[in-house]
């Protein structure tokens, strides 16, 4: 259960991808196939083809200097973060209650937290990382990029959840937390019993990784044409 020492439990130890948050629920199943995420939508015909063709995200990869050998230690975190995924959920979910100014995207109207709200989040975050260490950069992966974005704007945040917290996420915070949430992980990647210069090169790939999501995730924001 999530409770409010649950989200405020670890003043500065972390931070949330806020849009991952409000775009991760679903209808498949989490990584041990037991407990269904309501509104994980990830290969669904439900969700609109992605603006952008694969040939447009290879050209994004180049710029990004994400190679094969990065996919090899994104790879490789998966099984490493997996056994730890709800603890390294946790540290993030604590940063968000010691910072109001994150909060207040899962809060309502009156200011309080939405605890149905994060609860609902939570597992769909710990699917998010997964999915970002086992991503196949495919059609679905993509198209589900570009729906995750639409949930961070208020064309379509709360959704999923018919939460009635705040209606928008403001771009400022897309891009300016994925420093934050690739130094976290950092720890959580020394779990897994590799090597100093392994455990930098999957940091290294998540910091790719995450950008390359955030950029993607900003579609929404940027005027037509601009992307």
């Amino acid at each position: 259960m999530i409770t409010r020492r649950t989200i405020s439990c670890t003043l500065g130890c972390g931070v949330v991808l806020l849009g991952t948050l409000s775009a991760y629920a679903g209808t498949q199943y989490v990584e041990n196939g037991e407990e269904p995420i309501a509104g994980y939508t990830h290969g669904s015909h439900a969700i609109a083809t992605a603006p952008i063709s694969l040939g447009e995200l290879e050209e994004l990869k180049l710029s990004l200097l994400m190679s094969d050998e990065d996919i090899k230690y994104l790879r490789m975190s998966h099984d490493v973060l997996e056994p730890n995924v709800g603890e390294l959920v946790d540290v993030w979910y604590g940063f968000v209650g010691g910072n109001p100014h994150l909060l207040k995207y899962f809060s309502n109207d009156a200011g309080e937290p939405d605890m149905e709200y994060l609860g609902r989040v939570r597992s769909r975050f710990m699917q998010w990382v997964l999915d970002t260490a086992a991503a196949e950069y495919d059609q679905d992966w993509l198209d589900y990029q570009f729906e995750i974005g639409r949930r961070h704007n208020r064309v379509g945040k709360n959704e999923t959840d018919n939460a009635k917290a705040v209606d928008h996420i403001h771009f400022r915070h897309l891009s300016a937390l994925t420093i934050p949430v690739t130094t976290t992980i950092r720890p959580f990647l020394a779990k897994g019993g590799h090597s100093a210069e392994e455990v930098d090169k999957m940091q290294a790939a998540w910091v790719k990784s995450v950008l390359m999501q955030t950029i993607l995730w900003s579609y929404p924001y940027v005027n037509d044409g601009e992307f």
